[in-house]
This record gives C-alpha cells, sequence and structure tokens, in this order.
C-alpha cells in the first residue's frame, strides 16, 4: 500500500516518501472462500490447489476453509514489527473479537492498540498503574478484563471506557479466565489461591485453596463447569467451581508451570507448559498426559491453539523462539526413533507418552523472552510480545515465497548476513524508518486518555484548574510552566536547603543587617529615618500584616509596629496598601507617592521610585517609575505563530 508524504516539501530538504507498510487484507480470501464453499456434485470439480507460484497468491483461502490441512496455516513470515515510541516490556497481546485491533499490555501498565490489517498504531492509554499482567474479553464481546500487578481487576466497554475496579488480590494476578455463561470469573494470583467472582456485582463468591506457592495460570472449560490451574509447587489441578473442591492433581512436570489452556476446538484436550523445557498435552477424559511437546532448548513461558485447527499449537519459550507443532505429526529429528501413540496401544492408561516434536521452528523471532503469544479469530496472523519491547505479527507464507525461511529470524542475523538475505546498514535504516513511521502515526492518532497525576504541580490551586493564560500539556500530566508538574529545580550549591514549615509555608526571613537577633528593629528609630530607608531600598520593606509563625523575642512575626507610629497621609493605620495597577473603590484614599507594596521576594520586576520622583532605582524609566511586566502569552497562540512562521511540519 503506498503513502503519500507526510509533510509539505518545502521543510527537510524537499518531498520524502513514505516507506510502503505491510498490508494483510484478509477480506479478499474470505470472500473468496465464501463464493467457492458449495456442495461439491458429481459434476463439478473441487477447486486447485494452490501451487508454488506467485500467481496463486489470489487463491488462497482462510484457515477454516481447510480444517483438516494445518500445515498451511503455520505463520512462518515476519510481517511488522510494532514498537511504542517509549518502550516498555510487553506482557499481554489480546486480538479484539472481530479482529480489527491488536490490544497490547505493557509494563507501565499502558493500553495500545495497533491496526490488524496495517498494523500502525491507532491510539494509547494508561489503563493500570502498574504492569498489566492478564486480560480477556468474555464471550459475548461486550466486556473487556484486565488485571495487573498490583491485584486491581478493571472492566472496560468496547470503547475503553474504564466503568469498574475493585482489589481482588493483595498481590500480582496472574490469570484471567470467564465462564461460557459470563456469570462469572476466575483470577489467580500470587498468594496462593484462585477466587471465583461474580460478574455482575463483583462480589467474592469463593476462594481456592490448595496450591502450596504461586499459582501461575487459570483457566475455565470451554463448556464445562471445569477450572484448571498451574502452580510454581510444579502440580496442575483441576477445580469444580461450584463447590470449591480439587477434583484432581497432575503431575508431569518438573518445574514451574507457566500456562495451563484447554484447546477451544476440542475442549478434552489440555497444554500446559513449564519451565523444564517441555509442554505436555492431556486428555482429561483418562486424566494423564498423552503427548509430550520436545525441541525447546530453554524453558516455555507461553502458547497458543490455533482457533481454527485443534492439532496446532504454538510456544514461546525464554530464549526468544517460537516453535509449532503438529500434534497429528511426529516429526522426529534424525536418529529419534519413532513412538507409539498413546490411543494405538491395547492399555492407552499405562503406554509410554508420544513424542513430538516442532514442525517449524523461528529459533530467532525475538531478541528476549516470548511472554505472550495470540492467534487472530480467524487464524490467519499470529502476535507475539516480549521482553524486548517488540510486538510482532507473523503470518503464513505465500505461495512461492521461500525467502522468508533464511530471514534473520529463523537462522539468526549473522548467518543473514553472510547468505546476503539481511544487512545490518538496511535494517536499521528500516527500524529507523519503520520508528519513525510509528511516532507519526502516534502524534497524528493520539487520543488524550491518559489519567490525570497524582500531583497537579500546583499546590494551591484544585485539581483541573490552571493559571490565566496558561494551557497545560494535554498528556494531563505536566504544566506548560517551566519547573510546575515535574520535579522543582535544584537549589544553587551556594544556597543552603529551605526547611519547610508544618504549615507548608517557608521559613520566616533572617534578621535584619546591624540588629541582634530577638530584638524589635524597629524599637526606637526615628519614623523619618525609617522612610528614607524603605524609599532608598537599604532596608526590604514590611511584609503584610502579622502571619502564625513564632518569633524567638516577642514569639509574633513580623514583629510589632511601635505605638504613635505616624503612617503617611492617606493610609489608615494597620491597612497596606493595594499592589500597583489594582483599581481602588470610589471613596478609598490613594496610596501615596513612593511608597512601595509590600512583595518581598516576589518575581515580578519592580523598581523603587526615587525620593525626587524622577527615574527608578536601576536607572531605567517607566510609568510612574515603576516597571510592569505584561500578561504571559497563551501557548497555543504562541505555537500558532510558530507554526506560521513555518518552525513546525503540522499542526499539533
Amino acid at each position: 500500500m503506498e503513502r503519500g508524504e507526510y509533510h509539505p516539501p518545502q521543510f527537510e530538504g524537499g518531498q520524502r516518501p513514505r516507506p510502503k507498510r505491510p498490508v494483510t487484507d484478509y477480506g479478499s480470501t474470505t470472500v473468496q472462500w465464501t463464493r467457492n464453499r458449495r456442495p461439491q456434485y458429481k459434476h463439478i470439480s473441487p477447486p486447485e490447489i494452490e501451487r508454488p507460484s506467485p500467481s496463486y497468491i489470489v487463491d488462497m483461502v482462510p484457515p477454516a476453509g481447510r480444517i483438516t490441512s494445518a500445515a498451511d496455516s503455520i505463520p512462518v513470515k515476519a510481517l511488522h514489527s510494532s514498537l511504542n515510541k517509549v518502550k516498555h516490556p510487553i506482557n499481554v497481546v489480546k486480538w479484539t473479537p472481530e479482529g480489527r485491533r491488536l490490544l497490547t499490555g505493557s509494563t507501565s501498565g499502558e493500553f495500545t492498540l495497533w491496526n490488524g490489517q496495517g498494523f500502525n498504531f491507532e491510539t494509547i492509554m494508561q489503563a493500570h498503574e502498574s504492569a498489566v499482567r492478564a486480560a480477556v474479553y468474555t464471550h459475548t464481546d461486550d466486556w473487556l478484563l484486565s488485571a495487573d500487578q498490583n491485584g486491581i481487576v478493571k472492566y472496560w466497554l468496547p470503547n475503553f471506557n474504564n466503568v469498574k475496579e475493585f482489589q481482588a488480590h493483595d498481590q500480582a494476578v496472574r490469570g484471567l479466565a470467564i465462564a461460557p455463561t459470563d456469570a462469572k470469573f476466575v483470577t489467580c494470583a500470587d498468594d496462593a489461591t484462585l477466587k471465583i467472582w461474580d460478574f455482575t456485582t463483583g462480589d467474592e463468591h469463593s476462594t481456592l485453596t490448595g496450591h502450596s506457592w504461586e499459582v501461575k495460570s487459570v483457566d475455565w472449560h470451554p463448556s464445562k463447569g471445569l477450572l484448571v490451574s498451574g502452580s510454581k509447587d510444579h502440580t496442575i489441578k483441576l477445580w469444580d467451581p461450584r463447590t470449591g473442591r480439587c477434583l484432581e492433581t497432575l503431575h508431569g512436570h518438573k518445574n514451574t508451570i507457566a500456562k495451563t489452556l484447554f484447546c477451544p476446538t476440542h475442549p478434552d484436550m489440555l497444554a500446559t507448559c513449564a519451565r523444564d523445557h517441555t509442554a505436555r498435552i492431556f486428555d482429561i477424559r483418562m486424566m494423564r498426559d498423552v503427548l509430550l511437546l520436545k525441541g525447546n532448548e530453554k524453558d516455555i513461558i507461553t502458547m497458543a491453539w490455533h482457533p481454527q485447527h485443534r492439532n496446532l499449537l504454538s510456544t514461546g519459550g525464554v530464549d526468544g523462539s517460537i516453535k509449532h507443532y503438529l500434534l497429528n505429526e511426529q516429526n522426529p529429528p534424525p536418529g529419534a526413533p519413532h513412538t507409539l501413540s498413546v490411543y494405538d496401544d491395547p492399555n492407552p492408561k499405562k503406554a509410554p507418552i508420544q513424542s513430538i516434536y516442532p514442525a517449524h521452528s523461528i529459533n530467532y523471532a525475538h531478541d528476549f523472552t516470548v511472554w505472550t503469544l495470540d492467534y487472530h479469530p480467524l487464524g490467519h496472523l499470529l502476535a507475539s510480545g516480549s521482553n524486548d519491547r517488540v510486538t510482532r505479527f507473523w503470518g503464513r507464507a505465500r505461495p512461492g515465497d521461500t525467502a522468508c525461511f533464511s530471514d534473520r529470524y529463523h537462522i539468526g542475523q549473522t548467518a543473514a548476513e553472510a547468505q546476503g538475505t539481511y544487512d545490518r546498514g538496511q535494517g536499521r535504516r528500516q527500524q529507523r524508518d519503520e520508528e519513525e513511521q510509528e511516532a507519526e502515526d502516534e502524534a497524528e492518532g493520539l487520543v488524550d486518555q491518559k489519567m490525570p497525576s497524582k500531583n497537579s504541580g500546583v499546590p494551591l490551586l484544585p485539581p483541573g484548574l490552571t493559571l490565566p493564560g496558561i494551557t497545560p500539556a494535554n498528556d494531563g500530566t505536566s504544566s506548560a510552566l517551566p519547573g510546575i508538574g515535574g520535579a522543582p529545580p535544584p537549589m544553587p550549591p551556594s544556597h543552603p536547603p529551605l526547611p519547610m514549615l508544618p504549615t507548608g509555608l517557608p521559613p520566616p526571613p533572617g534578621p535584619f543587617p546591624g540588629f541582634p537577633p530577638g530584638r524589635n528593629p524597629f524599637e526606637g528609630i526615628d519614623p523619618g529615618r525609617l522612610v528614607e530607608m524603605l524609599a532608598s531600598g537599604t532596608i526590604p520593606p514590611p511584609p503584610p500584616p502579622p502571619l502564625p509563625l513564632p518569633n524567638a523575642a516577642t514569639g509574633q512575626f513580623p514583629p510589632p509596629i511601635p505605638p504613635n507610629f505616624p503612617f503617611p497621609p492617606g493610609i489608615p493605620p494597620g491597612i497596606p496598601p493595594p499592589p500597583p495597577g489594582m483599581t481602588l473603590p470610589p471613596g478609598f484614599p490613594p496610596p501615596p507617592a513612593g511608597f512601595v507594596p509590600p512583595l518581598p521576594g516576589s518575581a515580578m520586576s519592580v523598581a523603587v521610585a526615587a525620593p525626587n520622583g524622577g527615574g527608578s532605582a536601576n536607572g531605567e524609566s517607566g510609568s510612574g517609575g515603576v516597571r510592569k511586566r505584561a500578561p504571559l502569552p497563551s501557548q497555543q497562540d504562541s505555537l500558532k505563530e510558530q507554526m506560521r512562521q513555518g518552525k513546525y511540519r503540522r499542526a499539533r
């Protein structure tokens, strides 16, 4: 799909076309399969089988059109790598029920939506305060449940409005599963318990105890009242959700159980994976493991059943590899013996387990641990999230496409460079282009859905209010004022730290120059001399009327004014003059010329008038001998002015 220029050609050295973005359009294949799926009468020939030629790309059908051919649906080709502008490890990937978008949850607590066809960024939101650990949609596709590291479970509408949240566990929630009727759901956590909740009210129904260590995974049977859980105590337990009783404990793994999943199309099959480098398939009708999935060199962390093929299972490991297993094909490596299926043995309950090896391996799918996998509802795409902070999309190889099997994800970057199938410089340029692409999409499609910051940054204003002429940033976490909304600016090295009083106000100023501490500096002074010192700036102006702050000598700050002090004419005793620019009410006497308003330490640039009423104290003249600072301009108006001057590529 072609994309046009994304900024005018007069900026940054001329026109710059955007690179082509890979697009997977499943609409044409689905429509073609829908048109061609008709009863195969004797006189009607079946559709032609695909051949390894690009001309047969138009004849591809979705996996639902070839239920018996799971090998054609194995996602072996890397389609796209999606990265956020601020990168975090991806813990959860989940396709929306209609398959148009992919939802990812990161360790920062953010939800990111990616387009399901072009794989580009759509929107991002701050969903949780801690790392997202689990997410699941209801069977009616009307609700989304998510859980985080702090044990909080949240309800979301399809438009991602948060309508409810509650504290489910005191420790991290590791798994979520919803009953087939959507009336109940279950959570498991690091506190070694499972809890069943009423979906409508959010009330706790029961608590299941029996595991001796952290519970890492839970799943609900697709059609029965049956729960399965896997724990760090190396056991797998089946539970009755009505009574809370443990029905069976399955053994077989020798390390922490990482994932337990019922097959959606064959519910009698239960898949489990653990940190002992193996995965197992249990048949709950016999309560035993029937298949042992080998071939992983490191621990297996996650896995996913194919939504259409019951015999296709994908796993993700600590080493960043993704392996696909066909459960009806043994695929032994050279030198490995063939084993008999349990179902072909005369005594299935005591028959030895059958070993299955990967039908396809992507050994370098990610640089670090693969945390999560999820298939598209149609089954033609696989999404993976990893600790390398990348969300990667995988698809089927097109007819005649063999280059995907020799890329850097299959044979490694070094071998791909040696074969000429990967160029390090070109790869870096492509990655940079992709990151710029995602940044542009994020700048264009970002919606202000972030929660407000806990610290508003302005302690004297209520939350949601701003200063006049100042527009805060749209992310809800900062202000346009320098130093507000973030960390305060550091003090100069020579300035001692200012202690804070219990009332939150700064400490009173130190003693006046020339007066010992504890003595009233105004006691016994000539009033005329005091006026001259105030006018010349020898001493600072007096602060506002008394505040409830202690003083060593009199127990009051500021010091009391001596009796019979001659105030200037026109000012009643005890009332300070108004600040500059303030209009006095009718009948109020005007302040005397040259009297300085009590604003010690203010950021306003006020010049003290000279006794003769001429220029200002700093040598600059102004209106009435006082320099005033104009109101701050609006940030939006300033940004528009900068854009009119051509200093920005687009209006943000």
